[in-house]
């Protein structure tokens, strides 16, 4: 997939391209449903898929202190649309002046001018310009003046019974209910977090016999507290393990952290970058009345954990 960061890295329009727009966060099978079906129009009239997405995310930009927390980061997101077989990404730099530009400019200089689409893949409730005027209406009566065709897309079910739409609201709301083992089917993968080992508080092997990996997480979107299996991506490996996210009553810290115990591991993580994907709930953060209790915990917690990974 071709990576342009800035929409002036563009130095002659695509070979008839196919474009979808939008923030894409999380990467969710509505957004893959729209990236396949770019991906076969592209291909049936000889051309490119090309997906336009924006860094930072606008709303980053337009309302900073009401924000929700993103499910994907840009280096994970275009990992994930690398995955679904995309041509092109083009990444547009967000700010407030580029915020200010009109439907009929992003129309006419940037998605005719400089890319030459020749159809444009949306889904039913995306707009773009100065005060959202580029919605679908507007891009209908454009299109024959233009030279562009204008395909929406249905959205997604989030099961067969119609119970909602796949969106990345959707997504939030399961990871941060805990709820993980539920986010697969609307990402069509695990939810991932993503960090770097630090020291710990020495706890962990020395008072309770399970060394554990101290995160310092990069993402925003962190599930509910509580004790979880996981699967953990380390350099090409990938391992077993029970997290804990919390703040560790047991010890009165009241700081938060995110530990994560590898089953059969005894490498040294760290200072290293690993993955964590959250594959089940195994039960809240609990205070215990003493260490010996919470060992006597975790090594419940440890069973349950292989007895969900058994098959990963």
């Amino acid at each position: 997939m071709d990576v342009f960061k800035d929409i002036n890295e563009i130095k002659q329009p695509f070979n008839n391209p196919v474009v979808t727009i939008g923030n894409f966060d999380g990467v969710h099978k509505g957004h893959q449903a729209i990236f396949h079906q770019v991906i076969e129009k592209a291909e049936s009239i000889n051309g490119t898929s090309v997906a336009i997405t924006f860094e930072p995310h606008p709303i980053k930009v337009l309302k900073k202190n009401d924000s929700p927390p993103l499910i994907t980061l840009y280096e994970q997101k275009h990992e994930l649309i690398a995955k679904t077989g995309m041509d092109v990404l083009i990444t547009i730099p967000f700010n407030k002046e580029f915020a200010a530009l009109t439907a009929d400019q992003f129309l006419e200089d940037i998605l005719i001018e400089k890319i030459g689409t020749r159809a444009i893949v949306i889904g039913k409730d995306y707009a773009f310009g100065k005060n959202r005027e580029g919605d679908i209406a507007y891009l209908m009566k454009n299109a024959d003046r233009l030279g562009y065709e204008v395909i929406v897309t249905d959205w997604i079910p989030v099961s067969h019974s119609g119970d909602g739409r796949i969106s990345s609201t959707r997504v939030r709301e399961i990871v941060m209910a805990g709820d993980v083992e539920d986010a697969v089917a609307l990402l069509g993968r695990h939810y991932q977090i993503r960090g770097k080992v630090l020291a710990g508080r020495n706890r962990g092997g020395r008072l309770l016999g399970f060394p554990t990996a101290n995160i310092k997480i990069i993402d925003e979107l962190c599930p509910k507290t509580g004790v979880y299996a996981v699967t953990v991506e380390y350099l090409d490996g990938l391992y077993k393990g029970v997290a804990n996210i919390g703040y560790s009553p047991t010890f009165d810290d009241h700081l938060f952290t995110i530990e994560v115990h590898l089953l059969d591991f005894d490498q040294d993580l760290y200072g290293q970058d690993i993955r964590v994907n959250f594959i089940r709930r195994i039960r809240d953060e609990k205070k215990f009345s003493n260490v010996d209790e919470l060992a006597r915990q975790i090594q419940k917690d440890i069973v349950t954990g292989r007895e969900i990974l058994s098959n990963f």
